[in-house]
């Protein structure tokens, strides 16, 4: 006897990054070959050792530490983020306003079941990040795609047009995954005026701004001291001081939403880890020089990126920053039966279009995604070479 299975989870398509590892089975690589993996954007290094000693003094030396934390995260973490949040984006934000998460997927989850249920709608650009589409799936949202076009920058006014009765919010991810490309503020102010004009949700998706490339901060949101009202920001300690194994994120947003946001995560996982949110807090307030040099290595490989691409033959850079370059290949192959002949031919692993796109979108089968943070700038002229050396 098949035990029941709920409908909306059979619909939703497995984990694009785990699926992409299965292409891996059985394959072997030659010793001049390796694999390269630029399919997931996780940093693979340890975080630096002033941060795995404080994680180790607190395992050691803190009881709290292995004990039930408050559901809606430390104190002291919250109001460190609430201060140098109203520091980098000149506004006013209270530490009743911040909430921690389990990673920033959970913060998104949060965020969406006190929003949407089923048979509401959210709009996402495409292409989109698929974790959001999956909970929107398993959740019975429908998502409504915003297309974007060459440039992936996605446009109010077009948006406005795709709201109905139904529509929850809009969600926005900038700098973007999987585009790259970071959001004008003109563009944000530009929603968050849509969303407050029919009363709906603008949820920004921040978790790469330590990677932006701009100096001035990335958008004037938080300055609207009405920003409560509409706007809901999260955030990811994952990249910044590489705790992708600790799970913790953020979310700032009114505070009476959080109270609402405070039953799901006590019922998911009663509080974020304790030890993770430890490391965070002494990352903001000990790692600000090192951050800075890491966003350094980071724009460097996305000038090597953007230089490698305009080289290539064929190819087509359409967005690149943070973590990602997103490109438009030149073959006559739909770019997921692409993406596995150049594991197996090319001992390149990267994620195709597909799996950003909804069903049946060409644009997808043009479209790849390239993850670069963790390939070095031997790594990245390697993958170059391939590119270069591939054949149909």
């Amino acid at each position: 006897m098949t035990l029941p299975l709920n409908p909306a989870f059979a619909a939703t398509e497995p984990p694009p990054v785990m699926e992409a590892r299965r292409w891996l089975e059985g394959v072997s690589f030659p010793a001049d070959r390796p694999l390269i993996n630029i399919s997931q954007a996780a940093p693979v290094e340890s975080p630096p050792l002033g941060l795995r000693q404080a994680l180790a003094d607190a395992a050691l030396n803190d009881a709290n530490a292995h004990l039930y934390g408050p559901v809606l995260g430390l104190p002291a973490l919250r109001a460190e983020i609430a201060s140098q949040w109203s520091l980098a984006y000149g506004g006013a934000i209270a530490a009743a306003q911040v909430a921690i998460t389990q990673g920033c997927n959970q913060a998104f989850t949060a965020v969406m079941s006190t929003l949407a249920g089923p048979g509401d709608e959210v709009i996402l650009p495409t292409p989109w990040y698929f974790n959001h589409k999956m909970w929107l799936d398993m959740a019975s949202v429908s998502t409504v795609a915003l297309e974007t076009g060459p440039g992936l920058i996605p446009d109010a006014a077009t948006a406005a047009a795709l709201i109905t009765a139904r529509t929850k919010a809009i969600v926005l991810v900038t700098p973007n995954n999987p585009g790259g490309v970071e959001y004008p503020a003109e563009t944000l102010a530009a929603f968050r005026d849509l969303a407050r004009s029919r009363g709906i949700a603008l949820i920004v998706d921040e978790t790469y701004r330590d990677f932006d490339s701009r100096s001035a901060r990335p958008h004037d949101l938080f300055a609207d001291p009405d920003w409560p009202e509409t706007f809901i920001h999260l955030y990811s300690f994952s990249k910044a001081y590489r705790l992708t194994g600790h799970r913790i994120g953020a979310i700032v947003a009114d505070a009476a939403r959080l109270a609402e946001v405070e039953k799901f995560l006590d019922t998911v996982a009663i509080c974020p880890g304790q030890l993770g949110q430890i490391g965070a807090l002494w990352g903001m307030r000990n790692l600000g020089q090192w951050l800075a040099a890491e966003r350094d290595e980071i724009l460097a490989r996305r000038q090597a990126m953007e230089t490698g691409f305009h080289a290539l033959p064929g190819w087509r850079l359409l967005g690149c920053g943070a973590y990602f370059a997103y490109v438009e290949h030149p073959f006559d192959m739909p770019s997921d039966l692409l993406c596995k002949r150049l594991v197996t031919e090319a001992s390149l692993l990267m994620l195709p279009g597909t799996m950003f796109q909804p069903p049946g979108a060409s644009a997808g089968t043009r479209q790849i995604r390239i993850a670069f943070a963790n390939a070095d700038a031997r790594g990245i002229a390697e993958m170059f070479r391939r590119l270069a050396a591939f054949r149909m």
